[in-house]
């Protein structure tokens, strides 16, 4: 899953390791898009262990029923704490993070605060459940919304993109983790592209002004507006600055035309 460096080559500047039962489901999403190419960069290194080269006998046997009865199969500690260490003696101690829907909610801070560390490892459970004991082997546990899936590997992936992607080096532009939605407890500002008019409706023409400064006043009002109409309790949990209440209630002066240039350009751009 991830590109072994040489002896000369600078260590990745995030490792994450993954512990699941299927780790083929982990192969498409890790060699696509920007994680794909972080990793080939030796920016970002993904590890996949398998629980179930760790677990006795000959049927490699990860779950069991539960006590007390019940439905379903429990997936069992040993193989988990087998891997753990076999992680942890190959290549360092890491944060140990277990995907659960009992655990804290997974958000935009927390995949700062993560995107700091330099080793992190992602348990997977599947089953019915997993041995309660297995909580005494991580540092937190983690969910990405309530609802239930069939195992930790689509949480898995979608928590290692949230803080790969903060990640110095991961995203080609450095501003554009730091603008986007819940950067700021804040969703990101409306966008466009060309064409400039499309069935009838045209970009703001303020986009199209050439004025940069205005520009940025302008999204920021923008994302402000969206987040107070899509997203209230965000402003709740981030209560609007004096600023931001002076920017909402300013009017902001939109251009009446496009310059000559501008329209030139817009012409020449929409002509190639």
């Amino acid at each position: 899953m991830t590109r072994e460096g040489t002896a000369d080559e600078a260590p990745a500047a995030l490792t994450i390791e993954i512990v699941t039962l299927f780790p083929e489901v982990m192969a498409g999403f890790l060699s696509a898009t920007v994680i794909g190419r972080a990793i080939e960069a030796g920016v970002l290194a993904v590890q996949c262990t398998n629980p179930r080269d760790f677990a006795p006998g000959r049927h490699r046997q990860v779950d069991d029923t539960p006590y007390g009865g019940g439905p379903g199969m429990i997936l069992s500690v040993e193989p988990i704490a087998a891997a753990l260490a076999a992680i942890a003696a190959a290549r360092g101690p890491s944060r140990r993070i277990l995907l659960t829907p009992r655990g804290a909610l997974f958000d935009q801070a927390r995949a700062r605060a993560l995107a700091a560390e330099r080793r992190l490892t992602l348990i997977c459970g599947r089953y019915e459940g997993i041995d309660e004991r297995t909580a005494t082997l991580v540092d937190e546990e983690l969910r990405i919304g309530d609802f239930v899936l069939a195992g930790g590997e689509v949480a898995a992936a979608a928590i290692l993109e949230a803080v790969a992607r903060l990640v110095p080096g991961v995203l080609g532009c450095a501003l554009s983790a730091s603008d986007e939605s819940f950067s700021a407890g804040r969703l990101e500002y409306p966008q466009w592209t060309r064409p400039a008019t499309w069935n009838g409706r045209a970009v703001p023409g303020i986009l199209l002004s050439g004025d940069h400064q205005a520009i940025a006043r302008w999204r920021r009002r923008e994302a402000l507006k969206v987040t107070e109409a899509r997203r209230p309790d965000l402003i709740a949990t981030h209560p609007l600055t004096d600023e931001e209440r002076r920017l909402l209630a300013a009017s902001v002066e939109v251009p009446p035309e496009v310059s000559p240039e501008i329209s030139r350009k817009i012409s020449s751009d929409e002509d190639t």
